[in-house]
């Protein structure tokens, strides 16, 4: 499997899924989309592998969705296909038969939250800043955002953080329950390579069980989410306050949002 914008490496009985627009932060165009997409399904076809890591490459985990990408900068996007590729991968990544690792440095934020959020175990560096602020440019939730925060939140909780849209500390995504771990800046990597050995070292076939089975019950609620996300986006997709947002981001001011 060759990609452009990830890096797939097979170490045996784990793997190691790293996103790789360093130039961008990581920032999720189309082709990253898409790429995540068809690596999360063909890893379906890797029985021996039992651990994924996903991280990032240089400064952060990533920036979530690429702005430059909304604004129409890099050349016509089809929004509906984008949408099925977060879909796609959103799906894919829930329900691998294996347990997945998000080692969080820098920024984690919007989409890539979500992907965050979808993992078993997450692992975040101590200046790590993480936000589903998807509210700031007057979207909602993607990548079954919604689904993976209530799901460790609850729906009131949930509900208030992703109206909110704040950039949270890692201390206080700990103590949300939005992260697992924290570790200091730099230390991530041995951190989870110490946890990957637990894990191997377990009756890791017992454990993917308990996986299966929890988020076979869970997973036709994930698939309601992730339509419901798609057909929101498009919604909000056309609205005045999301253009609004995008430009401000872009010209680095406070947007004037106007319900519309």
């Amino acid at each position: 499997m060759s990609y452009t914008t990830i890096d797939l490496e097979i170490l045996e009985r784990k793997a190691i899924l790293t996103l790789n627009r360093p130039q961008a932060m990581n920032a999720m165009d189309a082709k990253m989309m898409q790429e995540l997409a068809d690596c999360l399904e063909k890893l379906h076809e890797q029985p021996d592998v039992q651990i994924l890591i996903v991280k990032g490459e240089g400064r952060a985990f990533s920036a979530g969705g690429d702005i430059k990408m909304m604004l129409g900068a890099d050349g016509a996007v089809d929004f509906e296909v984008l949408m099925s590729y977060i879909t796609r991968f959103a799906k894919a990544y829930y329900t691998l038969p294996m347990l997945t690792i998000a080692q969080v440095h820098g920024a984690a934020a919007g989409l890539a939250f979500s992907l965050a959020l979808a993992s078993d175990v997450i692992v975040a560096e101590e200046s790590a800043k993480l936000a589903m602020n998807f509210i700031g440019i007057g979207l909602v939730p993607d990548g079954g955002g919604h689904f993976f925060m209530k799901e460790r939140l609850g729906v009131a909780k949930a509900k208030q953080l992703i109206w909110e849209g704040k950039v949270m500390e890692a201390q206080e995504a700990l103590a949300q329950g939005l992260v697992d771990h924290i570790v200091p800046d730099g230390a991530a990597t041995a951190v989870v390579d110490q946890l990957v050995g637990k894990m191997l070292a377990s009756p890791i076939a017992a454990m993917l069980e308990t996986k299966q089975i929890l988020h076979a019950e869970k997973l036709p609620e994930l698939e309601r989410i992730l339509q419901a996300e798609a057909k929101s986006q498009a919604k909000m997709h056309g609205t005045k306050d999301h253009q609004e947002g995008i430009t401000a981001f872009v010209e680095k001011r406070q947007p004037n949002f106007i319900g519309q």
